[in-house]
């Protein structure tokens, strides 16, 4: 992967492949796609070969951190006597994170052929998906592939004549952030409060009714029937050496065509944004996030920075969900940063002080400078606030707060201080909308890009 590669040379829609197709979400559909296929070659092996397949693979955690998935799996111990459970992760609510949401709705059976393939894998018998409770679109359609599956004989007992059962349960969580971490979903699966546990224990040897526990992504887990079909050696000719594989990248903000594009691991946004159209007509890039807002933003100086976890990292931010919100020079910063913090306040579990107490004396700063109310001291407050959530707070959702604002400071230090000196907000609000330049013009889609039409 090169930045000087062809724009069309880019994707590699395997998630993605069939969203164009009519009805993509049906058990049809996916049959045409090879749907199904990588199970049957799943259950022909040992458990123990499978998860060592998936491991040799290299795929790494689609969710934000990049766990590899196959050790995630072998953590599970065997022979111990108790049920073992795979819970997916599909309460995805993170301010520009949406890869996870238009996949199930796009293609819903991918993911459970692949939660059908790990629960082999882990000797699981009960498997969950926790879902964004306001996505009842989504919550529809998943009970429907699910039904479809029992129907096929791909759910149920004694699958495609194997011997192994497997029931999932469609779960629809309450609209809560915090249910994002694995802990706090697991208490919400129990009917408890969403908030993280102490660890350890870690799921893996107390998790869903304190029995070994798997939790993994959607994407993820959908990424892993290709790897059947296909085989390891075509799955890690795709990335890079340490990040291997295919991936979406949410493109999102103040580009041409936002939208869903299925990448190689390792591609640049400057390659994304030349396939996308570029920023839209008139402006330029002034910053963007490589994963979603909790992640430390970039500017146009990191444009060639390779979209993986190795490389974002060594740049100073995550490569978290792939979320890359772009923003032209029309945003204030100061104006997204707080937005951003106003939404992780709110969310906030409030069980631990330094992100209860935190989040919002960051809001009350963050309101009153972007309001030209500010005084000396403020910025310096900010990030002694912020220092005090960042690394101490129950989860990570603290850190998530924090990291806009140290970021924003280290980048944009200049436009904070233009907002005490002037006692205003340099910046028209309505500048930074779709329709500030006119009704845009209604261009099509590039072929590669793969929209869901309902």
């Amino acid at each position: 992967m090169t930045a000087t590669e062809p724009a069309e040379k880019l994707l590699s829609p395997v998630l993605s492949a069939s969203w164009d197709d009519h009805r993509p979400w049906t058990l049809e559909t996916y049959r045409r796609h090879d749907g199904y296929q990588g199970l049957r070659t799943a259950l022909e092996m040992d458990p123990d070969a499978l998860i060592a397949l998936v491991k040799d693979a290299g795929l790494r955690g689609r969710g934000g951190a990049g766990f590899p998935t196959g050790l995630k799996w072998q953590f599970i111990p065997q022979n111990d006597g108790k049920p073992h459970y795979l819970v997916v992760n599909a309460d995805e609510s993170e301010p520009g994170t949406c890869k996870d949401i238009p996949l199930l709705f796009a293609n819903p059976h991918a993911l459970i052929e692949g939660m059908v393939i790990a629960s082999y894998a882990i000797r699981c018998n009960h498997a969950f998906i926790y879902l964004r409770g306001e996505v009842v679109p989504v919550l529809r359609r998943l009970h429907a592939a699910v039904a479809e599956a029992y129907r096929a004989g791909y759910l149920g007992s004694n699958i495609l004549g194997s011997g192994f059962d497997l029931d999932i349960t469609v779960h629809a969580g309450a609209g809560a952030y915090i249910c994002g971490e694995e802990t706090a979903l697991l208490d919400s699966l129990e009917g408890r409060r969403g908030q993280p546990r102490l660890r350890p224990p870690f799921p893996a040897i107390a998790g869903l009714y304190a029995c070994p526990t798997v939790v993994n992504n959607v994407e993820s887990i959908a990424s892993v029937p290709p790897i059947l079909v296909r085989g390891k050696e075509w799955f890690t000719s795709l990335g890079t050496e340490k990040s291997p594989g295919f991936t979406l990248y949410s493109l999102s903000g103040h580009v041409t065509n936002p939208g869903q594009y299925e990448a190689p691991l390792g591609v640049t946004l400057r390659q994304l944004l030349d396939v996308s159209g570029g920023i839209r007509a008139g402006h330029r890039l002034k910053f963007w996030t490589p994963g979603g807002s909790s992640t430390p933003m970039f500017t146009d100086e990191h444009l060639d920075v390779p979209l993986d976890y190795e490389g974002v990292g060594a740049a100073g931010s995550m490569l978290g969900t792939k979320a890359l919100q772009v923003f032209d020079e029309t945003t204030c910063v100061v104006r997204a940063v707080t937005r951003w913090t106003e939404f992780y306040a709110h969310e906030s579990c409030g069980k631990c002080t330094p992100c209860r107490e935190g989040t919002y004396w960051l809001v009350q700063l963050l309101k009153r400078i972007e309001a030209g109310q500010g005084e000396p001291g403020d910025l310096e407050k900010l990030l002694d606030i912020a220092d005090n959530i960042n690394g101490k707070s129950f989860c990570a959702l603290g850190d998530g707060a924090a990291s806009p604002i140290v970021s924003s400071l280290q980048h944009f230090r200049a436009e904070y201080e233009q907002h005490l000196t002037e006692r205003r907000c340099p910046f028209d609000p309505a500048a930074s909308t779709v329709w500030a330049d006119g009704q845009r013009a209604a261009a099509p889609s590039p072929a590669t890009e793969r929209e869901v039409h309902a």
